[in-house]
C-alpha cells in the first residue's frame, strides 16, 4: 500500500512500489530522476527531496537494492496525477493515499440487466451467457425428472 509522509503531519510525498508506479503509467507521465538509487542515497538526500517537492520542482525518485527498482517517491500532487484525482482546494490538508470517494449511485443511474451487460461486451459474451442459461435449464429439467421418478 502506498503511504504518505511529511512534516508536522502534513502529507508532502508518497512512497509506492515501482510496480504500482508502472501500472499507473508513471514512466510515461513523469520525467524521473535517472537510474535507481539505493536506500542510503534516499536517506542522505531526503531533506533536499522534500525541499524540491515544496518548491514544485521534484522529479520522482526510483530506489531499490542492486539497481533493481522497488519503490518510488513522488509528491502528493504527482500521486494524484497518477491516479487521475482532482487537486484539493488550496490550504486543504489532503492525504491522497487515504482518499474516500462517493460510491452512491448518481441520480441518472439505473439498474442494468445481465442481457444488457452482455450486449455491451459483445457477441462472445452473449453466447457464453446463453450457454450458461442452457446448462441451468438442463440441470433444472434433470432435477424435475428425478423428482417425478421418485
Amino acid at each position: 500500500m502506498p503511504f504518505s509522509f511529511g512534516d508536522d503531519g502534513v502529507p508532502e510525498a508518497v512512497l509506492l512500489t515501482y510496480d504500482q508506479f508502472e501500472d499507473l503509467g508513471g514512466e510515461s507521465k513523469f520525467e524521473r530522476r535517472p537510474g535507481v538509487v539505493s536506500a542510503e542515497v534516499v536517506g542522505a538526500e531526503l531533506g533536499s527531496m522534500v525541499a524540491a517537492i515544496r518548491a514544485g520542482a521534484f522529479a520522482p525518485v526510483v530506489w531499490g537494492d542492486g539497481g533493481e527498482p522497488e519503490a518510488v517517491i513522488v509528491s502528493t500532487s504527482q500521486y494524484r496525477q497518477l491516479r487521475g484525482d482532482d487537486e484539493p482546494p488550496p490550504g486543504t490538508i489532503d492525504d491522497p493515499t487515504r482518499r474516500v470517494y462517493a460510491t452512491e449511485p448518481l441520480p441518472t443511474s439505473r439498474a442494468m440487466t445481465l442481457d444488457e451487460i452482455a450486449a455491451m461486451m459483445g457477441p462472445y459474451s452473449q453466447q457464453v451467457l446463453e450457454e450458461i442459461r442452457q446448462e441451468k435449464r438442463e440441470e433444472a429439467e434433470g432435477a424435475r425428472r428425478e423428482d417425478n421418478s421418485q
